[in-house]
């Protein structure tokens, strides 16, 4: 679940650096994703 809203969130960010939208919140959009997708990884790990 959390990688998923990781990668709409990364697809997001791409978008916005391609239409210029959002200035400084698309660079908070994208470290938002790569946390969730850490945090995922480890909850994953975590569980084996």
């Amino acid at each position: 679940m959390l990688l998923t809203i990781a990668v709409i969130l990364l697809v997001l960010w791409i978008l916005g650096l391609v239409i210029h939208v959002g200035g400084a919140l698309i660079h908070l959009v994208l470290v938002v994703a790569v946390i969730m997708a850490i945090v995922h990884f480890i909850q994953r790990h975590a569980k084996r």
